[in-house]
């Protein structure tokens, strides 16, 4: 058992605490079939004979507290073969940001291998270059209820002039963020499949997303072979424990080399 990074510094009044969720991300990614699959994408070389063979770019969309983004960092030797990854989040709470890059830092315990680049304040990938990331993690909000409120974002993701802290409200809005997924828990999750093609690397480029019953899997999974030639999409990862909607799995998404 790999060791699960420290999230005490974390306040979850308004920052995702890691559950269920995200504990089956941790388990898939550091499984002996998901880290034989890495180290094989990933297998180190010198960059004169391949030039794809450059530090891996690890991103999380919706990092929350940073406990998978920290977990995939600190033990990318076990997972990936090699410990020179370079991890980078995004989330829309700022607090979760701040959150997150301390967890992040605090993992980490040797600098001059994995590389924490940062922890960006935004909406999903938007904020990305196209095609540079390598590995591609989102947890999204998944459960089918109504969208936040978006009208009250700027206010309420900083502590406003002459508060000490966060209302109640704001907390509540901001944990509504982590977890409403809207239509069939769906609304952002489609989104962010828009972007996936392109932000990946298109030579070496591999995505985890988890999804619930509810949002329709095998749906979703042929939506992405539709992409296009190449394009796979395969459950990797399940969580047994919960029933109805709430069964969970982690689908991995990846382009094959065509011959």
């Amino acid at each position: 058992m790999l060791p699960t990074p420290s999230t005490s510094h974390v306040c979850f009044d308004r920052v995702y605490e890691p559950a269920e969720d995200s504990f089956l991300l941790l388990d898939t990614i550091s499984s002996f079939s998901e880290a034989a699959f890495l180290h094989d994408r990933f297998r180190q070389t010198t960059p004169e004979l391949e030039p794809c063979s450059t530090s891996p770019l690890v991103l999380e969309v919706g990092v929350g507290s940073g406990v998978v983004l920290a977990f995939v960092a600190a033990n990318a030797k076990t997972i990936f073969g090699r410990d020179d990854v370079l991890a980078l989040g995004t989330d829309i709470n700022s607090f979760a940001c701040q959150a997150a890059s301390q967890t992040v830092q605090n993992a980490i315990h040797n600098p001059s291998e994995s590389v924490f680049l940062d922890i960006v304040n935004g909406d999903l990938a938007c904020a990305i270059r196209p095609y540079l990331v390598d590995v591609f993690i989102f947890n999204p909000p998944y459960v089918p209820a109504k969208l936040p409120d978006y009208s009250r974002h700027d206010n309420y993701n900083t502590i406003l002039a002459g508060q000490k802290s966060t209302s109640f409200e704001q907390d509540s809005y901001l944990l509504e963020l982590s977890y409403a997924g809207g239509i069939d828990g769906m609304e952002v999750t489609n989104r962010m499949l828009e972007q996936i093609p392109h932000i990946l690397n298109p030579l070496r480029g591999v995505a985890y997303l988890l999804l619930c019953a509810q949002n329709k899997p095998e749906v979703v999974k042929q939506r992405i072979k539709d992409w296009g030639p190449g394009w796979m999409a395969e459950t990797v990862g399940i969580s047994g424990s919960k029933a109805g909607w709430e069964k969970l799995q982690i689908v991995r998404i990846w382009k094959a080399t065509l011959s």
